[in-house]
């Protein structure tokens, strides 16, 4: 009997939570959904470049440098550790030398050897 009494006294409190209001929801009006389906213009949008190749060189100081050569062939992301922070160098042209933050860079990922210049570290030649 007294767990006859508990069921019921449960279900009369989960039933009392339901209201008798009769609700429709709407995901949006016929608009909006003609508006979702619209085409979307994208002219002027430019994505960001992607990886294209990352490579490690051996400098002549017997240091290590990690590029990260972007698809838009005028910037790349020089690294001195292989998980160490980016360094951007972007150029005004493919093939022309890139640079920014202090870094720069001239040569191509096709190139058997780079210039490579870091701060502190001036001007070096380094090896794929």
């Amino acid at each position: 009997m007294n767990r006859t009494l508990t069921l019921a006294l449960l279900a009369s409190a989960v039933l009392a939570g339901c209201g008798k209001s009769n609700n429709t929801i709407v995901a949006g009006t016929p608009e909006r959904g003609q508006a979702a389906n619209a085409p979307v213009n994208t002219a002027g949008v430019v994505l960001p470049p992607m990886i294209e190749a990352s490579k490690s060189y051996r400098c002549k100081d017997n240091t290590v440098v990690y590029i990260d050569w972007l698809n838009d062939k005028k910037t790349a992301d020089i690294h001195a550790s292989k998980e160490g922070t980016p360094n951007r160098v972007i150029a005004t042209e493919a093939g022309k030398p890139m640079s920014g933050a202090g870094y720069s860079l001239t040569g191509t990922k096709d190139a058997a050897s780079v210039s490579v210049e870091r701060p502190g570290k001036g001007t070096q030649s380094c090896k794929a």
